[in-house]
């Protein structure tokens, strides 16, 4: 039996919660002491010409290679909002190679698109993949509904149930309406929900009240959790970021 390390953050496009600072070389320092295996990235830039000249320290890459360049070989990364200068969506970095991947259009509101990045990695001495899926649903309950709709549908086509499966993101579920679905319909467990009994908080990072980003898995054993909205963390954006171990 072995360890699996992820990470789920929302890195609000590299800025700090209040936009005054540019952050992202902070937030790679910080992740990748976390030495994670998958890491789930939400509101992150793929283009963007909109800094560049007002920022010294603003990378030339895209920003999900920017921060998968010293530890993470392997990396999806899926549009979920395109803009005149530039887009960001969701990424997926991982130690794993990818076997496939895949973004899904799940938007059902003009002034607000979304997606979901789905992701199969191949493990080292597994026959089974794992299946990671990041995501960010919208911001209004019928909204994210109707995306909810499109996720499980997605899963129960796309993912065998006798393989391992991880979703992590930023689901704006302050109310936890997700819970009874993803565990009815697919029988998923949130990690912090099945180790602490509660959801972490994690917005604002500042001072975290609202549950909005999960992990929830199926097949896998969670072990251990943790918030990091403490030091150094508490000053990048406006999201703290979630990490979780599991044996498998």
């Amino acid at each position: 039996m072995s360890d699996l390390k992820v990470v789920t953050y929302n890195i609000h496009k590299g800025f700090n919660a209040g936009n005054q600072r540019f952050v992202l070389g902070a937030m790679r320092e910080l992740l990748e002491q976390e030495h994670a295996d998958v890491v789930f990235l939400q509101e992150i830039h793929g283009a963007t010409e909109r800094y560049k000249r007002k920022r010294a320290n603003f990378p030339d890459v895209p920003h999900f290679e920017y921060l998968a360049d010293r530890l993470w070989p392997h990396y999806a990364y899926g549009k979920n909002a395109i803009y005149k200068k530039g887009h960001h969506g969701n990424a997926i970095l991982s130690k794993y190679p990818f076997k496939f991947w895949e973004n899904i259009d799940i938007s059902n509101n003009p002034y607000a698109s979304r997606s979901i990045l789905h992701g199969v990695l191949e493990l080292p001495g597994r026959a089974a993949p794992l299946h990671t899926l990041c995501v960010h649903l919208g911001l209004f309950e019928g909204e994210r509904k109707r995306q909810l709709d499109i996720l499980i549908d997605r899963i129960e086509r796309h993912v065998p149930h006798e393989e391992p499966l991880l979703i992590a993101g930023d689901f704006n579920d302050w109310k936890s309406r997700v819970e009874g679905r993803f565990k009815q319909d697919l029988g998923l467990k949130e990690l912090f929900v099945e180790l602490t009994g509660r959801h972490a908080r994690t917005f604002p990072a500042w001072f975290p009240v609202l549950p909005m980003d999960r992990i929830y898995s199926r097949g896998i054993a969670p072990t251990s959790c943790a918030c990091l909205s403490d030091g150094p963390w508490r000053n990048l954006s406006d999201h703290a970021a979630l990490t979780g171990t599991y044996a498998f």
